[in-house]
Protein backbone atom coordinates (compact mmCIF):
# COMPACT_ATOMS: atom_id res chain seq x y z
CA UNK A 1 0.00 0.00 0.00
CA UNK A 2 1.47 3.37 -1.12
CA UNK A 3 2.30 6.22 1.71
CA UNK A 4 -0.59 8.18 0.18
CA UNK A 5 -3.06 5.78 0.34
CA UNK A 6 -2.18 5.06 4.28
CA UNK A 7 -2.62 8.46 4.81
CA UNK A 8 -6.02 8.35 3.10
CA UNK A 9 -7.09 5.71 5.40
CA UNK A 10 -5.95 7.50 8.37
CA UNK A 11 -7.98 9.90 7.18
CA UNK A 12 -10.62 7.97 6.63
CA UNK A 13 -10.67 6.70 10.13
CA UNK A 14 -10.85 9.96 11.23
CA UNK A 15 -14.43 9.60 10.34
CA UNK A 16 -15.42 5.84 10.37
CA UNK A 17 -12.95 5.14 13.63
CA UNK A 18 -12.31 6.98 16.70
CA UNK A 19 -13.86 10.32 16.14
CA UNK A 20 -16.77 8.82 13.68
CA UNK A 21 -19.45 10.61 16.19
CA UNK A 22 -18.24 14.07 15.05
CA UNK A 23 -18.83 14.26 11.16
CA UNK A 24 -21.96 14.33 10.97
CA UNK A 25 -22.18 16.86 7.80
CA UNK A 26 -21.38 16.20 4.44
CA UNK A 27 -17.36 17.74 4.66
CA UNK A 28 -15.01 14.78 4.96
CA UNK A 29 -10.90 14.71 6.22
CA UNK A 30 -10.24 12.96 2.51
CA UNK A 31 -12.39 15.50 0.60
CA UNK A 32 -10.48 17.74 2.08
CA UNK A 33 -7.21 15.91 1.94
CA UNK A 34 -7.99 15.82 -2.16
CA UNK A 35 -8.63 19.28 -3.00
CA UNK A 36 -5.83 20.77 -0.84
CA UNK A 37 -3.27 18.27 -2.94
CA UNK A 38 -5.66 20.01 -6.27
CA UNK A 39 -4.81 24.15 -5.15
CA UNK A 40 -0.98 23.10 -4.22
CA UNK A 41 -0.93 21.74 -7.54
CA UNK A 42 -2.64 24.81 -8.96
CA UNK A 43 -1.12 27.57 -7.22
CA UNK A 44 2.78 26.41 -8.99
CA UNK A 45 5.84 29.00 -9.30
CA UNK A 46 8.36 27.61 -11.41
CA UNK A 47 11.88 28.60 -10.55
CA UNK A 48 15.06 28.01 -12.34
CA UNK A 49 15.18 24.69 -11.20
CA UNK A 50 12.25 23.68 -9.12
CA UNK A 51 8.83 24.30 -8.73
CA UNK A 52 7.50 25.59 -5.76
CA UNK A 53 4.24 25.18 -3.90
CA UNK A 54 2.18 26.95 -1.70
CA UNK A 55 3.05 26.14 2.11
CA UNK A 56 0.25 27.96 4.09
CA UNK A 57 -3.25 26.75 3.67
CA UNK A 58 -6.55 28.25 5.03
CA UNK A 59 -9.77 25.97 4.89
CA UNK A 60 -12.91 27.61 5.68
CA UNK A 61 -15.88 25.60 6.67
CA UNK A 62 -19.45 26.70 7.73
CA UNK A 63 -20.32 26.75 11.37
CA UNK A 64 -21.80 23.58 11.10
CA UNK A 65 -19.23 21.79 9.68
CA UNK A 66 -16.77 23.48 11.95
CA UNK A 67 -18.13 22.69 14.85
CA UNK A 68 -18.24 19.13 13.68
CA UNK A 69 -14.59 19.16 13.67
CA UNK A 70 -13.52 21.23 16.39
CA UNK A 71 -12.77 18.63 18.60
CA UNK A 72 -10.12 16.99 16.27
CA UNK A 73 -9.33 19.81 14.52
CA UNK A 74 -5.23 19.47 16.22
CA UNK A 75 -5.20 15.76 14.94
CA UNK A 76 -6.85 16.61 11.42
CA UNK A 77 -4.05 19.48 10.80
CA UNK A 78 -1.35 16.80 11.40
CA UNK A 79 -2.74 14.31 9.09
CA UNK A 80 -3.85 16.94 6.65
CA UNK A 81 -0.22 18.36 6.41
CA UNK A 82 1.65 14.74 6.70
CA UNK A 83 -0.72 14.31 3.10
CA UNK A 84 0.17 17.47 1.17
CA UNK A 85 4.03 16.76 2.42
CA UNK A 86 3.80 13.38 0.59
CA UNK A 87 1.61 14.34 -2.26
CA UNK A 88 4.95 17.24 -3.17
CA UNK A 89 7.55 14.43 -2.68
CA UNK A 90 5.53 11.79 -4.78
CA UNK A 91 4.71 14.58 -7.06
CA UNK A 92 8.50 16.37 -7.13
CA UNK A 93 7.17 19.46 -5.99
CA UNK A 94 9.04 21.84 -3.41
CA UNK A 95 8.31 23.63 -0.65
CA UNK A 96 9.81 25.94 1.72
CA UNK A 97 8.51 24.68 4.30
CA UNK A 98 6.00 21.41 6.00
CA UNK A 99 2.42 22.35 4.93
CA UNK A 100 0.82 24.60 7.54
CA UNK A 101 -3.17 24.61 7.98
CA UNK A 102 -5.85 26.82 9.77
CA UNK A 103 -9.13 25.93 10.19
CA UNK A 104 -11.52 29.58 9.87
CA UNK A 105 -15.62 29.72 10.39
CA UNK A 106 -17.17 31.53 7.12
CA UNK A 107 -20.80 32.09 8.06
CA UNK A 108 -21.66 32.49 4.47
CA UNK A 109 -20.29 28.33 3.55
CA UNK A 110 -23.57 26.05 3.33
CA UNK A 111 -23.37 22.87 5.25
CA UNK A 112 -20.87 20.53 3.12
CA UNK A 113 -19.41 23.19 1.94
CA UNK A 114 -15.86 24.44 2.25
CA UNK A 115 -13.22 27.07 1.10
CA UNK A 116 -9.60 26.89 0.66
CA UNK A 117 -6.84 29.73 0.40
CA UNK A 118 -3.14 29.16 -0.11
CA UNK A 119 -0.39 31.08 0.01
CA UNK A 120 3.75 30.51 -0.64
CA UNK A 121 5.36 32.57 2.40
CA UNK A 122 9.76 31.89 2.97
CA UNK A 123 10.15 30.66 6.55
CA UNK A 124 12.21 33.80 8.51
CA UNK A 125 15.68 32.67 7.94
CA UNK A 126 14.89 32.34 3.98
CA UNK A 127 17.73 35.48 2.58
CA UNK A 128 16.45 38.49 0.63
CA UNK A 129 13.12 39.32 -0.57
CA UNK A 130 13.73 36.90 -4.16
CA UNK A 131 16.14 34.25 -3.05
CA UNK A 132 16.01 31.24 -5.19
CA UNK A 133 13.80 33.17 -7.64
CA UNK A 134 11.02 32.96 -5.57
CA UNK A 135 8.82 35.93 -4.60
CA UNK A 136 6.49 35.55 -1.43
CA UNK A 137 2.76 36.24 -2.32
CA UNK A 138 1.53 39.29 -0.40
CA UNK A 139 -1.66 37.59 0.67
CA UNK A 140 -3.82 34.98 0.89
CA UNK A 141 -5.67 34.76 -2.96
CA UNK A 142 -9.50 34.20 -3.68
CA UNK A 143 -11.06 31.45 -1.48
CA UNK A 144 -11.84 28.44 -4.44
CA UNK A 145 -14.69 26.95 -2.87
CA UNK A 146 -15.44 23.67 -3.04
CA UNK A 147 -18.81 21.31 -2.29
CA UNK A 148 -19.25 17.65 -1.37
CA UNK A 149 -20.42 17.41 -5.29
CA UNK A 150 -16.85 19.07 -6.88
CA UNK A 151 -15.67 22.40 -7.49
CA UNK A 152 -17.54 26.34 -7.37
CA UNK A 153 -15.07 28.06 -9.05
CA UNK A 154 -15.00 31.71 -7.61
CA UNK A 155 -14.36 33.51 -4.25
CA UNK A 156 -16.64 33.20 -2.04
CA UNK A 157 -18.75 36.56 -3.01
CA UNK A 158 -19.19 34.94 -6.12
CA UNK A 159 -21.08 31.45 -4.80
CA UNK A 160 -24.52 33.96 -3.70
CA UNK A 161 -25.80 34.30 -7.03
CA UNK A 162 -28.08 32.36 -8.92
CA UNK A 163 -26.83 29.00 -10.73
CA UNK A 164 -27.13 27.51 -13.95
CA UNK A 165 -28.39 24.47 -15.10
CA UNK A 166 -27.56 21.48 -13.51
CA UNK A 167 -25.75 18.94 -15.77
CA UNK A 168 -24.99 15.30 -15.54
CA UNK A 169 -22.52 13.02 -17.18
CA UNK A 170 -23.66 8.76 -17.42
CA UNK A 171 -20.15 7.27 -17.67
CA UNK A 172 -19.28 3.90 -16.32
CA UNK A 173 -22.55 2.71 -15.17
CA UNK A 174 -22.73 5.72 -13.15
CA UNK A 175 -24.58 9.32 -12.63
CA UNK A 176 -22.24 12.47 -12.08
CA UNK A 177 -23.62 15.87 -10.92
CA UNK A 178 -21.76 18.27 -12.22
CA UNK A 179 -20.84 21.07 -9.26
CA UNK A 180 -22.24 24.68 -10.59
CA UNK A 181 -18.49 25.79 -11.21
CA UNK A 182 -17.66 23.15 -13.96
CA UNK A 183 -15.85 19.50 -13.54
CA UNK A 184 -12.98 18.40 -14.25
CA UNK A 185 -12.69 14.59 -15.89
CA UNK A 186 -9.91 12.15 -15.97
CA UNK A 187 -8.41 8.88 -14.63
CA UNK A 188 -6.76 10.99 -11.47
CA UNK A 189 -8.43 10.69 -8.25
CA UNK A 190 -8.32 14.55 -8.04
CA UNK A 191 -10.72 14.98 -10.87
CA UNK A 192 -14.22 15.53 -10.29
CA UNK A 193 -15.59 12.79 -12.36
CA UNK A 194 -12.83 9.97 -12.36
CA UNK A 195 -12.75 7.48 -15.04
CA UNK A 196 -11.03 4.11 -14.96
CA UNK A 197 -10.56 3.67 -19.12
CA UNK A 198 -6.94 3.22 -19.58
CA UNK A 199 -7.31 5.42 -22.36
CA UNK A 200 -8.53 8.66 -20.80
CA UNK A 201 -5.95 11.43 -19.60
CA UNK A 202 -5.06 11.87 -15.74
CA UNK A 203 -6.51 15.60 -16.26
CA UNK A 204 -8.42 14.81 -19.90
CA UNK A 205 -11.33 17.75 -20.26
CA UNK A 206 -13.32 20.36 -18.41
CA UNK A 207 -16.95 20.59 -18.57
CA UNK A 208 -17.82 24.22 -17.78
CA UNK A 209 -20.86 26.92 -16.79
CA UNK A 210 -21.61 28.87 -19.50
CA UNK A 211 -23.82 32.20 -20.05
CA UNK A 212 -27.41 31.35 -19.78
CA UNK A 213 -27.23 28.13 -18.10
CA UNK A 214 -25.41 26.34 -21.07
CA UNK A 215 -22.40 24.10 -20.52
CA UNK A 216 -19.17 23.80 -22.88
CA UNK A 217 -16.25 21.41 -22.81
CA UNK A 218 -12.67 21.93 -23.58
CA UNK A 219 -9.95 19.13 -23.73
CA UNK A 220 -7.54 19.71 -21.69
CA UNK A 221 -4.44 18.70 -23.86
CA UNK A 222 -5.12 15.07 -23.21
CA UNK A 223 -3.23 11.85 -25.33
CA UNK A 224 -6.21 10.96 -27.12
CA UNK A 225 -8.43 14.10 -27.56
CA UNK A 226 -12.13 14.52 -27.26
CA UNK A 227 -14.86 13.92 -29.52
CA UNK A 228 -18.64 15.09 -29.08
CA UNK A 229 -21.46 13.91 -31.04
CA UNK A 230 -18.35 11.54 -33.28
CA UNK A 231 -16.57 14.94 -33.83
CA UNK A 232 -13.03 15.68 -32.44
CA UNK A 233 -12.99 19.05 -30.91
CA UNK A 234 -10.31 21.74 -30.65
CA UNK A 235 -11.13 24.49 -28.14
CA UNK A 236 -14.32 24.52 -26.01
CA UNK A 237 -17.77 22.97 -27.27
CA UNK A 238 -21.03 23.91 -26.02
CA UNK A 239 -23.06 20.98 -25.55
CA UNK A 240 -26.48 20.56 -25.51
CA UNK A 241 -28.53 17.52 -23.49
CA UNK A 242 -28.40 14.09 -24.98
CA UNK A 243 -24.92 14.97 -27.07
CA UNK A 244 -22.57 11.79 -26.76
CA UNK A 245 -19.15 12.31 -25.52
CA UNK A 246 -15.95 9.64 -26.15
CA UNK A 247 -13.03 10.77 -24.41
CA UNK A 248 -10.20 8.28 -25.39
CA UNK A 249 -12.68 5.19 -25.03
CA UNK A 250 -14.71 6.15 -22.68
CA UNK A 251 -17.94 6.54 -24.14
CA UNK A 252 -20.25 9.75 -21.94
CA UNK A 253 -23.94 11.02 -22.06
CA UNK A 254 -24.26 14.26 -21.28
CA UNK A 255 -27.62 15.69 -19.72
CA UNK A 256 -29.01 18.82 -18.20
CA UNK A 257 -31.96 19.12 -16.01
Amino acid sequence: MSVLRNLETKLADLVEGTFGRVFRSEVRPVELARKLAREMEEHRTVSVSRTYVPNEYVIWLSPDDRGRLESVEGSLVDELSAYLLEHARREKLSLLSRPQIEFHTDERLALGEFGIQTRLVRPSDEPGPNAGGIAEQAGHGNTMIYSTAGRIRGPVEETQGTRPTRALLLAEGRRHVIPPGGALVGRSRECDVVLSDANVSRRHAEVRPGAAGTWTIADLGSTNGVRVNGRQIGGAEQLAGGDRIVLGTAEIAFEVE
